[in-house]
């Protein structure tokens, strides 16, 4: 029997983790699972991911690209005469506000690195690339700063249900900034 190319299968087990940790957290994920919400034989996911840490990496490589895509691409960074503080605290708000099990799910991945510390080069990846954008408006230990500020901010309101309070986000941002 051939063997069907199928070249977008990993793509849809990355996909398939995605989901399955959105609804039932990581402890629900395994290579089962994911063949499972993927409608791929299990082979599959052993084929493409060797072992479940593998698969969370790619998982938390992805859902980390959010946030990281929305900063890097913001026009604010290019625009020196911009509000960076405004900018970010507004880019904050329309990423808690997109899709909060989404904004869940990518933050249940980067602190899975607390646990798996073969997950822990990634979301340093994570900070490094958000860095990087930010150090284009200022220097890489103030931009540090404000992915650590931000960071706080989102995990506050994510764990408290409180509301995202864009002028708090702001002022402390600003304050860090020194503007």
């Amino acid at each position: 029997m051939a063997r069907r190319y199928d070249p977008e299968r990993r793509q849809r087990i990355i996909d398939a983790a995605l989901r399955v940790v959105g609804r039932d957290g990581i402890g629900g994920l395994s290579h089962r699972t994911a063949a499972a919400e993927a409608d791929v034989p299990l082979g599959s996911t052993t084929y493409h991911f060797a072992s479940l840490d593998e698969l969370l990496i790619a998982a938390l490589r992805q859902a980390n690209e959010t946030f990281a895509a929305a900063v890097r691409d913001s026009r604010a960074l290019a625009d020196p005469d911009s509000d960076l503080a405004a900018d970010l605290a507004r880019i904050m708000g329309e990423w808690l506000a997109a899709e909060r099990v989404r904004v869940e799910l990518e933050y249940e991945l980067y602190l899975a690195a607390l646990r798996r510390p073969v997950l822990r080069p990634v979301a340093a990846e994570w900070t490094e690339g958000v860095v990087a954008a930010l150090s284009r408006r200022t220097d890489p230990v103030t931009a540090r700063a404000l992915v650590a500020v931000m960071d706080g901010i989102c995990l506050q309101v994510l764990l408290t249900d409180a509301a995202y309070d864009q002028e708090y986000a702001r002022d402390v941002i600003g304050r860090v900034l020194g503007t």
